[in-house]
C-alpha cells in the first residue's frame, strides 16, 4: 500500500486526472516574473561568489535556491500537483470530508515556518542586518504572497486577482518581494567593487 493506493502508479494517475506538467502563467506577466526569479537568482550567485561570511552567506544561499524553484514553480504549477496528491490520498485514505483540518493545519505549519525562518534570520543577520534588510523583507513579501496563495482562500484570491493599472495585484505583490531583493543585491555588489 502507498499512502492508500495499491501502487505509486495508481497515486500518479490520480495526481494525472488534476495536473499535467505544462506552461502554467503563459502570458507576458507570468514570464516577467520567471525572468525576475531568474535575475534575482543570478544577483544572489554574484553575491555569493562575494564570499559573505556566516549568516549572510547562508541567507543568498536560501535565496539562490528559492529563486530557482520558484521560477521552475511559476511555469509548472506545482502547488497544483501538491494539491492533487493531497486531494488523492485523502479520497484513497477515507478523509477527505475533513480535509479542511489538514488544510488549516498546512497552511499553519507554513506560517510558523516562515515566521520562524524569519526570525531566525533577524537574529543570524544581527551584526550584518544593515547590509542585507532589503533581501529580508524581500524574502517576507514573497513569503506573504506564497502563503496567501497557499491558503486559496477564495476572497483573497479574489483580492489579488483584481486588476490595478490593468496588471493583476498578484503580480505586483510577487515582484515587489523581488526588486527589493534584486535591490539588496545590486547594493551589495556595488558596495564589494
Amino acid at each position: 500500500m502507498f499512502f492508500g493506493f495499491s501502487s505509486f502508479h495508481d497515486l500518479r494517475a490520480c495526481i494525472a486526472r488534476d495536473w499535467t506538467p505544462k506552461i502554467g502563467d503563459p502570458g507576458f506577466a507570468g514570464w516577467l516574473t520567471v525572468l525576475s526569479y531568474l535575475v534575482c537568482l543570478w544577483l544572489a550567485v554574484l553575491v555569493l561568489r562575494r564570499r559573505p561570511a556566516g549568516a549572510a552567506r547562508k541567507l543568498w544561499l536560501v535565496i539562490a535556491g528559492l529563486m530557482a524553484f520558484l521560477a521552475l514553480n511559476k511555469q509548472l504549477d506545482l502547488q497544483t500537483a501538491l494539491t492533487a496528491a493531497g486531494r488523492c490520498v485523502a479520497r484513497a485514505q477515507g478523509w477527505y470530508d475533513s480535509r479542511y483540518i489538514v488544510q488549516l493545519a498546512f497552511i499553519a505549519g507554513l506560517v510558523l515556518g516562515a515566521v520562524l525562518a524569519l526570525i531566525w534570520a533577524t537574529k543570524a543577520l544581527r551584526g550584518h542586518m544593515s547590509h542585507n534588510r532589503l533581501a529580508l523583507l524581500g524574502l517576507a513579501v514573497l513569503c506573504c504572497f506564497v502563503l496567501v496563495r497557499a491558503a486559496g482562500f477564495h476572497h483573497v484570491d479574489r483580492l489579488i486577482s483584481a486588476d490595478f493599472a490593468d496588471i493583476k495585484f498578484n503580480f505586483w505583490l510577487e515582484n515587489a518581494g523581488l526588486v527589493l531583493i534584486a535591490l539588496n543585491a545590486l547594493m551589495l555588489l556595488r558596495r564589494g567593487r
